[in-house]
């Protein structure tokens, strides 16, 4: 009987990426982001921010390689709202207003190893999966 080298449908091989994404149900770039791993069968672990309020830890990790700035999402209704435009916040300031309100973050947040991603980043997400882990 031959021997099949094929792994258990559905599940990715076990040296495959995985990644782990922060975002909203309902918020397109984080569906988006979502398809393009599901399309490469890549692994995902999904954190919905509805329902599990991202860790101060995990925040502080995209703010220390991305920067405060970069996570914070200028178009979004609560960065108006708030009038963060005519602010000017350390990192720290940056932090503690996104765990007050996490729609203030530029979706979706992506981790791939110690790469990180804040907003649509299909090239960087790309070359994580090009470059063996």
């Amino acid at each position: 009987m031959p021997h099949s080298t094929k792994p258990a449908a559905g599940k990715p091989p076990a040296s495959a990426p995985t990644v782990q994404l922060f975002g909203y149900e309902d918020s397109q770039p984080t569906r988006a982001a979502l398809r393009f791993f599901k399309e490469r069968r890549v692994e995902v672990s999904f954190v919905n921010l509805r329902q599990r309020p991202i860790a101060p830890g995990e925040l502080r990790r995209f703010v220390e390689r991305l920067g405060a700035v970069a996570l914070l999402d200028p178009a979004s209704k609560p960065y108006g709202d708030q009038g963060l435009q005519y602010l000017s916040l350390d990192a720290a300031g940056v932090v503690d207003r996104v765990l007050a309100n996490p729609r203030l973050l530029r979706l979706p947040l992506v981790r791939h190893g110690n790469d990180v991603t804040a907003g649509p980043a299909e090239a960087a997400w790309r070359a994580w999966l090009a470059s063996p882990s």
